[in-house]
């Protein structure tokens, strides 16, 4: 069973960091694009960061650019997303999810956790 599992969420204040991880079961990352999507009240869910290893590249939105790093472990099925200096802006449900083709687009991806709910607020 195919299965994406997201951890790290929490509530935050401005300026403070969290880590999301992410942990896949039912297949193996290693030929993936891995990514992290939010859906903020009210707004449509919107990329954050992608990653494909095969091809090296890497995506971030530039309202995260300079403040969030993604990574992965592929030996463990495992990704997270760092994410510092955190913005009331930056309050929303985060997604993690997968797919087989080199793009960061939620109508695009194959398999998504349930999400996690990160607030900035102070």
């Amino acid at each position: 069973q195919v299965q994406l599992v997201e951890s790290g969420g929490g509530l935050v204040q401005p300026g403070g960091s969290l880590i999301l991880a992410c942990t896949a079961s039912g297949f193996t990352l290693d030929h993936y694009t891995i990514g992290w999507f939010r859906q903020a009240p009210g707004k449509e869910r919107e990329g954050v960061s992608c990653n494909n290893r095969l091809v090296g590249s890497t995506y971030y939105a530039d309202s995260v650019k300079g403040r969030f790093t993604i990574s992965r472990d592929d030996a463990s099925n495992t990704f997270w997303l760092r994410m510092n200096s955190l913005k009331p802006e930056d309050t929303g449900v985060y997604y993690c999810a997968t797919t087989g083709l080199s793009i960061c687009d939620s109508y695009g991806m194959d398999y998504w956790g349930k999400g996690t709910l990160v607030t900035v607020s102070s």
